[in-house]
């Protein structure tokens, strides 16, 4: 004796069934959509902040034209092309820059920094953090560089890059854009480092 489903399955069933497989194609498909155009947002902003950066490091270059050869024969740097910083008593700052190790791009950093101190008004600037050598760009990667309270960088002017030597593997330098800050430390700078 042979059994056979026949009538089994509704059609009521296979409605439901069909129903449920276009919803998911549907919901898989917006998802997809989604997720490109996160993606290219993402990548646009990246793009335009490479960009931000090599503006940076052309006027950093223009301002003292010693830097070209710190740009040139450090190991790595991190360019913050728009830092924002200000407060009243407590401030704060933050940007966004690109990482370079023997001059090819890396990865992106964030960096944050509160500071307590007298500080009035607010100022954006850019900064570069050179790299001595292979260890000092590792500490950076590992995100475990923090600039003491007592940190400061130096003001690039012209020839400012002429004496000025390591620390700790690092030196900094940063240009203002404008604004009005009494407080120019870069003390309590924290990084969080993101590879490409």
């Amino acid at each position: 004796m042979i059994v056979t489903c026949k009538g089994y399955y509704s059609k009521s069933y296979f409605m439901k069934r069909r129903n449920i497989f276009i919803v998911t194609g549907l919901i898989f498909g917006l998802t997809l959509i989604t997720t490109k155009n996160i993606s290219a947002q993402s990548t646009k902003k990246e793009k335009r902040l490479v960009e931000d950066c090599q503006e940076a490091k052309a006027d950093f270059i223009e301002t003292d034209g010693l830097m070209k050869n710190l740009f040139n024969n450090a190991y790595g740097y991190a360019i913050f092309p728009n830092v924002g910083k200000g407060g009243i008593g407590v401030g704060g700052a933050a940007g966004k820059g690109i990482v370079y190790e023997k001059g090819s791009i890396i990865g992106k950093a964030q960096l944050t920094q509160v500071s307590i101190g007298f500080q009035f008004g607010g100022q954006a600037y850019r900064e570069v953090i050179f790299f001595e050598s292979a260890g000092a760009m590792k500490k950076f990667k590992e995100d475990n560089v923090k600039f003491s309270a007592q940190a400061s960088a130096v003001a690039a002017t012209e020839g400012a890059s002429a004496n000025v030597k390591y620390a700790d593997g690092v030196m900094i330098f940063t240009q203002q854009k404008g604004g009005l800050m009494y407080e120019a430390s870069i003390g309590g700078q924290k990084f969080n480092y993101t590879p490409f």
